[in-house]
């Protein structure tokens, strides 16, 4: 066996623990000296065993090696059992495979509030708790409360402090969110499966007990008020606010971003009066993924029952197309072309056609790296992005809900071709309904297939998924329900979808240049 004098020196000085000098010279030369001859030893005696017979397993001939030489061999404790082998004496649990595809059950308690859960397998678990009380039920005088309420989420409440919140939240691990939209609020906390009654009870109080402290709520309008200032350099967030207002009459014509205007008018006051109005019974949706029926429900009765059952209903909310232009001395001019997908969600043969018409449509910016699942043979991508140098970003943007829904293209350009931009996007929608291949739509309805199931795969998504469906159908729909309504998308079915589209008035709202794009009754003549 061949030692490398030099190379072992080194390490037994180190071994030593101390900065070398005349005294641990001797020691680290003396300590050098034993560990060669009891590497010396360990070589002759390995080789006289190998000579014998050969290991039982490879992993047995590096028992002897340089740091057993060194440090000892460890004595009986070690374990030499490979990593591909089980270990002696441990019990592995027998596994069965899934064969069934979980059920989503449901329970509607005494004052309307409905459970729904899926006992997806796994260590932890998804709640929610989804309220039907979005922007658009707000009046004038509270404009902008739902922007409030979002930011108001996992403060203060009746029964805790929101350091008292934040403490319980973090000793069990739990993950929480909040989000406002125009239909409903959502909150949700994840959490592993033995601290589910812990994490629902926190869930409860901080959404039905909001306390509404008013420093808490002077520091969310803060945030608020950096919300709107964003406003000015998000172009895309600003004109789908703009396109709502344009497009809608009534409750889907509110803003889901406070403006500036009304910021500093709300009050704790009318954020409890919002939630006392509309967080009852009949509106909500506790939603579980990962947690067992029963005791979910057994676990809601006390936190939940006692919330009045309230009335069910949603303000009216009428298409009527419009106009919306705001000057921008900036480089690129922006804009959305959109228009009415009649029937929402409630209209499931047409909301699947919706999206798969998105996935058709497809696009994105200019400078996108591209690769698998990126879109690159999308239609606007092909047709638009691959065309036209001018083009920075040309996109399919939908907005659906329960009784109607917009669809229609982004796009940004250089601001002199701000005319050519919204010639392209009105092109590109007629397009759809004369040019389109069975080539294309089997893609499209391929990747709206694939993204649904990939996004199903996390069980927060199955949670909202739950409790968005029950909110709005009164059940939530099997998956398979809507691949199938997928997979029988055809053609005429797109153009037809398309075509009565066109025959209602288009919503345009615009950024920048504004002077150079066509007029809204120029582009209303162009679809009859």
């Amino acid at each position: 066996m061949g030692v490398n004098v030099r190379k072992l020196q080194p390490l037994a000085k180190k071994l030593l623990g101390k900065s070398p000098g005349v005294g641990d010279s001797l020691s680290a030369d003396s300590l050098f000296r034993t560990c060669l001859a009891g590497l010396s030893t360990s070589a002759i005696t390995s080789s006289s065993v190998l000579a014998k017979s050969s290991p039982r397993h490879p992993s047995d001939a590096y028992d002897t090696s340089l740091f057993s030489g060194i440090f000892g061999d460890g004595g009986s404790a070690r374990v030499t059992t490979p990593l591909s082998e089980p270990l002696a004496g441990v019990e592995v649990a027998a596994h069965e495979p899934q064969t069934q595809a979980v059920s989503t059950n449901m329970t509607t308690m005494s004052n309307g509030v409905k459970v729904a859960s899926e006992n997806t397998p796994g260590a932890t678990a998804t709640l929610g708790l989804y309220v039907n009380a979005g922007s658009m039920y707000e009046h004038g005088g509270c404009m902008g409360v739902s922007h409030l309420l979002e930011y108001m989420a996992w403060k203060g409440t009746t029964n805790r402090s929101s350091l008292r919140v934040v403490r319980e939240i973090e000793a069990i691990g739990g993950n929480v969110m909040a989000s406002a939209s125009r239909e409903q609020m959502a909150y949700s906390i994840d959490t592993t499966r033995a601290t589910v009654p812990e994490a629902l009870e926190i869930l409860a109080d901080c959404v039905v007990n909001q306390k509404f402290e008013l420093w808490e709520v002077k520091e969310a309008l803060e945030r608020m008020k950096e919300d709107v200032k964003g406003l000015e350099d998000n172009p895309q967030t600003t004109l789908l606010e703009a396109v709502h207002s344009a497009a809608y009459a009534g409750g889907l014509g509110q803003p889901l971003i406070a403006p500036k205007s009304v910021v500093a008018s709300l009050t704790p006051e009318l954020a409890r009066e919002f939630v006392n109005e509309l967080y009852t019974g009949a509106r909500m949706c506790l939603s579980g993924a990962g947690v067992e029926h029963g005791e979910l429900v057994r676990l809601a009765e006390p936190l939940l029952g006692g919330l009045p059952a309230g009335m069910v209903g949603e303000p009216p909310s009428e298409y009527i197309g419009g106009d919306w232009r705001q000057f921008s001395a900036a480089p690129l001019t922006h804009g959305v072309l959109a228009f009415e997908h009649a029937g929402g969600w409630n209209d499931v043969k047409g909301s699947v056609v919706a999206t798969v018409l998105q996935y058709l449509l497809g696009g994105g910016g200019s400078f996108s790296a591209g690769g698998p699942g990126k879109g690159m043979h999308s239609r606007l991508y092909t047709r638009v992005l691959n065309q036209y140098h001018w083009m920075h970003n040309c996109t399919a943007v939908t907005s659906i809900y329960n009784n109607t829904g917009l669809v229609g293209i982004f796009a940004s350009a250089e601001s002199s071709h701000a005319e050519d931009m919204v010639a392209v996007m009105c092109k590109e929608i007629e397009a759809v309904a004369q040019d389109l291949t069975e080539t294309e739509l089997e893609r499209a309805k391929s990747a709206a297939a694939s993204s649904v199931l990939m996004n199903l795969e996390s069980r927060a998504v199955v949670s909202e998924d739950i409790g968005r469906q029950v909110l709005t159908y009164g059940h939530r729909k099997p998956i398979s329900e809507f691949i199938s309504e997928i997979s029988k998308v055809s053609v005429a079915d797109v153009k037809k979808a398309v075509g009565e589209m066109m025959k209602k008035p288009p919503t345009m709202a615009t950024i920048g240049d504004v002077a150079s794009v066509p007029r809204y009754d120029l582009v209303c003549k162009r679809f009859g």
